[in-house]
């Protein structure tokens, strides 16, 4: 049994937030740094569609976001995962992989189409996500661009993620 439990992201949440997803990605060759402010300005925006925390006696250990992105064919109902964080001390213990089964469980629950992700495709794969040439994201990693799709047609286009990306 986990000593530590996935909840919604809650009002006061915030601080803690911002501090363990920059902790998270300090250091992360693919991190300009830019991640508590994208959850900032999700946030601000009303775009933070599922906010997921990772608690552990009261303390913030992981968190994950999921936001709308908009593809070029008109498809609705697609999200993007990201950023994902886990408190660096507590990595490689399933508390992200647990959070991300959970959004995605949640996703389904509300007729989400299908879910994008910038990520690596070893670990992004254990969740069904798959490199789709037809759903593209200008990027220098394309293969590291997957998506799953959840209910309905596929989709194809160029994918656009929330500003709060830049």
């Amino acid at each position: 049994m986990n000593d530590w439990q996935i909840r919604d992201e809650r009002p006061g949440d915030e601080a803690a937030i911002s501090a363990l997803t920059a902790d998270a990605f300090a250091g992360h060759p693919q991190s300009d740094g830019s991640e508590p402010a994208i959850i900032a300005a999700l946030r601000l925006s009303g775009e933070l569609a599922l906010s997921l925390v990772a608690e552990r006696g009261g303390a913030i250990i992981g968190h994950a976001a999921f936001s709308p992105v908009t593809i070029s064919d008109g498809s609705p109902s697609w999200y993007g995962l990201g950023p994902v964080s886990v408190s660096p001390a507590c990595q490689r213990s399933g508390i992200g992989s647990a959070m991300i089964s959970e959004g995605l469980l949640r996703l389904r629950r509300s007729s989400a189409a299908g879910c994008v992700v910038f990520g690596s495709p070893a670990y992004y794969g254990r969740f069904g996500f798959r490199h789709d040439p037809v759903l593209v994201y200008p990027s220098p990693l394309p293969g590291h661009f997957q998506a799953l799709r959840i209910a309905g047609p596929a989709a194809r286009g160029e994918v656009s993620y929330a500003d709060a990306f830049g």
